[in-house]
């Protein structure tokens, strides 16, 4: 789910940045980090969903063969411009999408995922409704039925790394919502 997508990124970023500068992320590297967080559902689902293009949402921008050399060419790109940081919160919060996929079946006590990050190498067996509306309304309708029949300690798995990033943020100073901000009218 796209929340917890921008948990483990938040975490893995903050944390990693707290260690090295011993500074919260700024407003500009969390925007990035979190839109970073979503990019490979926000390519691989519409492909999918939407033109058939792939059996699953993990295709091309999920697999390991394209996300290595993207992030690898991103550092030295960021460098060169003078925002390393901003090409690290880039890197973390995709990076962090494709580990999130290989561990998320862990805890309803499923195996590793690898297929969901090997594409085309290997593909995860294709979804029974494939296309649109139709299969965002059957994903959706999944994960509600799930929680209603879930185990309370597999629910509070789900719910409690998005509590540690939300605690987190806020200890951070809420990075990103001063930026927020300047975009929502005010009246007068």
């Amino acid at each position: 789910m796209p929340w917890e997508h921008a948990a483990v990124g938040y975490v893995l970023y903050s944390l990693s940045r707290r260690s090295v500068t011993h500074e919260p992320p700024t407003d500009a590297e969390t925007v990035l980090l979190l839109v970073a967080t979503q990019f490979p559902d926000l390519i691989d689902k519409p492909l999918s969903w939407g033109l058939g293009w792939f059996t699953t949402g993990h295709g091309v921008v999920h697999s390991v063969f394209v996300a290595v050399p993207v992030g690898l060419a991103l550092l030295p790109l960021a460098d060169r411009l003078r925002r390393p940081a901003l090409g690290a919160a880039v890197l973390v919060g995709y990076w962090s999408h494709l580990l999130a996929d290989v561990v998320s079946p862990l805890r309803s006590g499923g195996a590793l995922n690898f297929g969901a990050v090997l594409w085309p190498v290997a593909e995860p067996s294709p979804y029974e409704t494939d296309y649109g509306l139709r299969r965002g309304v059957v994903y959706i309708s999944q994960f509600v039925d799930g929680l209603s029949s879930v185990d309370p300690l597999v629910l509070l798995s789900y719910l409690l790394l998005p509590m540690l990033a939300f605690a987190l943020w806020l200890a951070d100073g809420a990075p990103g919502l001063a930026g927020a901000r300047r975009y929502v009218p005010t009246s007068g």
